[in-house]
């Protein structure tokens, strides 16, 4: 099917489209008792496993814009952002579960292409596959807005799910791949857009271009990172960089009642962006977890380079819950990476 397209009379109705959607995640769902077609779907999980669950919303305008991201990147994107959230807690992945509100005309041919909706399943299922993670059900309904939630399913072992809440003093800070690059990647690929518009010619991402978008069209979740670090008992503490380092270890010093020090000149910069960008910008998915001093880790892991970035200290009254060593000395990391509804 996924090469086969040939343009309907007519747009399909839900139905049609459900059906092909059901053929094609039938194909990949080895890991589940019942998959698509009932009520409900029935997983399969192992004895002594604890059942990890989280889920994501992508709204066009907001973590997409269709008049610049390709369909399959906001596939991939959708299902890659609750992919990075199992692997933070160490979790394999059991099934997804995605709701969709789609415009009439994206799920209509344009052309002799492929309906936007067929092209958004072949980046999502892309890298499903890549995960051996089943899509197992979810929903659709025609919308005025483009929105894509999904519902990640994962198994840990009981009691041994990596959490925010297990630093302590001592312990060291370290994040996988490299920060700010799909921030970097977005601006380029805004900037592109918005120039193809004032021209008047429709967008398309020239095949030279995409290794320097690839980092925000197509992030890659550290799961094979995140169970490492759980089966081994390494990190006593994870979270995934979604939100920008700044925030997000805030939201670790919260959790574990401690406070961090980072250095700034040991940051993995990403190529072609700023220290400022590694440091609030969101959307790396890489993992930022701590360890105690006595651990060893390599310096990659299933090819993502490791780097220690910090340490954990004690918690003072009145002191910054974070600092950045820098060449003038500590100064306070103030979390500024993305919330919704905040004025900042």
């Amino acid at each position: 099917m996924d090469n086969k397209w040939q343009k309907p009379t007519a747009p399909d109705g839900e139905l049609e489209i459900l059906r092909r959607i059901r053929l094609r995640a039938d194909a990949r769902n080895g890991g589940l008792r019942l998959g698509i077609g009932d009520d409900c779907a029935l997983l399969r999980a192992r004895a002594g496993e604890e059942i990890a669950v989280t889920t994501d919303l992508s709204i066009d305008g907001r973590h997409f814009r269709l008049d610049c991201h390709p369909p399959e990147a906001v596939g991939h994107r959708t299902l890659a952002r609750g992919l990075s959230d199992l692997a933070a807690v160490g979790a394999r992945p059991l099934a997804a579960f995605l709701s969709l509100g789609l415009p009439r005309e994206l799920a209509a041919p344009r052309g002799r292409q492929k309906p936007w909706i067929e092209r958004f399943y072949d980046g999502l299922l892309a890298l499903a596959d890549a995960h051996k993670t089943p899509l197992a059900g979810g929903d659709l309904a025609e919308s005025s807005l483009a929105v894509a939630d999904i519902v990640l399913v994962g198994a840990v072992p009981k009691g041994r799910a990596l959490l925010r809440s297990g630093a302590h003093p001592g312990d060291l800070l370290y994040v996988t791949g490299a920060l700010g690059g799909a921030s970097t990647a977005l601006i380029h690929l805004t900037a592109l857009a918005a120039k193809h518009a004032q021209a008047g010619r429709p967008f398309r991402i020239l095949r030279r271009l995409e290794p320097a978008l690839r980092p925000h069209l197509y992030p890659e979740p550290r799961l094979p990172q995140g169970l490492w670090l759980q089966r081994r008992g390494i990190a006593s503490a994870a979270i995934d960089i979604s939100d920008g380092l700044s925030a997000d270890l805030a939201h670790l010093c919260e959790e574990s009642g401690i406070a961090a020090e980072v250095d700034a000149s040991a940051l993995p910069v990403a190529q072609g962006a700023t220290l400022g960008q590694a440091l609030h910008a969101g959307e790396d998915y890489e993992l930022l977890f701590t360890a105690r001093p006595a651990a060893r880790l390599p310096g990659t892991l299933f090819g993502v380079p490791i780097t220690r970035i910090g340490r954990v200290v004690r918690r003072r009254p009145e002191s910054p819950q974070v600092l950045l060593r820098t060449p003038a000395g500590l100064q306070p990391l103030e979390p500024r990476g993305w919330e919704h509804f905040s004025r900042k």
